[in-house]
């Protein structure tokens, strides 16, 4: 049987809404229904202050979709909106694992999407937000204002988010490149991949596969030139669209923090995705980033994004160990002359400008593309070339500043303000 969107609706008509009089479908508070194959995605909008009543409600409304004849697998959460028409919010989103553990692929029993964010958790006091409340003068909360402590992974000395404030700029190839050099350094260290709407790290390492269960809901990352990888990549074909809405992205990137047995690292390299939206935030309030590293290519557009990103770090009290100026300059293969497609020292002289340590210039070269789209990254295939150079002096410089922080296991989240 085809699952479609009004076979999801007239199934969910046998909900009552919060007001018991309407169905879950008049009530008009359901998100758009996603179904991808056999699974199927969406969210009830409810007032935050009934999200722990409205529970029952949320699990009605999953377990009739789980009965739809072809769903292997529903996953639902409840949104709030918050007091005065801000943007809304997840509500301590919760979905229920399915009663045997059982499912496989993208919301699968064990994958790192079968359940949101605090399912097995206690739920937060009475008054505790996932938003802190502004505070006077519209400045970010000290970390001792009552913040939520953020426990660290188990294992993991140091995890550091390699970021930009836009796509394109090579920021995927880069964490790859950057992980495998801080390798070379003779560090334990692992990749996530925090891009849910394009994971790139499974090509770019040249990893293939499904991740296994260790224990329970915990997955074993899989390896790639001896790095321990995840990534929403290795759950779902490649040509597989990610149409989630936040709580989904945030379900999905809190789970391969907390529910991969990562092992002993000295660093984690998490590839953020783009911008400055919920999976920075849910990285900066879930664990006690050792810092970021920022990549943008020396144009003005570039650099106008990289700043954004890097004001959101410091917002959320967030290092930030440097920039790393990609795509810097083209060096002609017959003739050796260096051509500055895209200007020339823009990351160097925005990293000066804004007191932060700019990590050094990647050229755009043939090789280290195609090198990288096959799964074979400069820093691996060829070790003492020029381009794995450049990326192993980057590393042992965010290495050094990395060591010169004594990084604590667990440390205030911060709170994320909407000014």
């Amino acid at each position: 049987m085809t699952i479609t969107k009004d076979t999801v609706l007239e199934a969910l008509k046998r909900v009552r809404g919060p007001d018991m009089e309407r169905d879950l479908v008049e009530s008009g508070i359901l998100s758009d229904i996603v179904v991808t194959g056999d699974k199927v995605f969406f969210s009830i909008t409810v007032d935050a202050r009934d999200a722990e009543k409205l529970e029952p409600m949320r699990q009605a409304a999953e377990r009739v979709a789980n009965e739809i004849e072809g769903v292997e697998k529903a996953i639902v959460t409840l949104t709030a909106e918050m007091a005065g028409g801000a943007p809304p919010r997840a509500a301590a989103p919760r979905a229920s694992a399915p009663p045997n553990g059982g499912g496989n692929g993208a919301a699968g029993g064990n994958s790192p999407v079968a359940a949101s964010v605090g399912q097995r958790g206690k739920r937060p006091p009475e008054g505790a937000n996932l938003a802190a409340p502004p505070p006077v003068g519209g400045k970010q909360a000290a970390p001792g204002d009552g913040a939520a402590q953020a426990a660290g992974v188990p294992g993991v000395k140091h995890i550091i988010a390699v970021a930009s404030g836009k796509g394109g700029v090579g920021k995927s190839t880069t964490t790859a490149n950057l992980a495998l050099a801080l390798q070379s350094l003779g560090l334990s260290v692992g990749v996530m991949d925090a891009d849910i709407y394009g994971p790139s790290q499974p090509r770019l390492l040249g990893v293939t596969g499904r991740p296994e269960p260790v224990h329970g809901r915990v997955l074993k990352p899989l390896e790639g030139y001896g790095l321990k990888v995840m990534s929403m990549g290795f759950l779902v074909d490649e040509e597989t669209p990610m149409i989630w809405r936040g709580p989904m992205v945030i379900s999905a990137i809190t789970q391969m923090l907390r529910e991969v047995a990562w092992g002993d690292l000295d660093v984690l390299v998490v590839d953020m995705p783009p911008g400055t939206g919920d999976a920075q935030l849910t990285m900066a309030q879930q664990v006690p980033l050792s810092g970021s590293v920022i990549v943008s290519t020396p144009q003005d557009l570039a650099l106008i994004d990289a700043r954004k990103g890097i004001n959101m770090f410091r917002k959320v009290d967030v290092p930030i160990l440097g920039v790393i100026e990609n795509m810097s300059y083209f060096l002609c293969p017959s003739c050796g002359e260096r051509s500055d497609i895209f200007g020339y020292g823009g990351a160097r002289n925005e990293a000066e400008k804004i007191g932060v340590p700019f990590l050094g210039e990647v050229p755009l070269h043939m090789e280290i593309r195609e090198k990288s789209d096959s799964g074979r990254p400069p820093v691996v295939s060829d070790p003492d070339g020029p381009h794995a150079e450049v990326f192993k002096s980057i590393a042992q410089m965010v290495w050094d500043e990395l060591s010169d922080e004594t990084a604590p296991t667990t440390k205030a989240a911060p709170a994320i303000v909407m000014e």
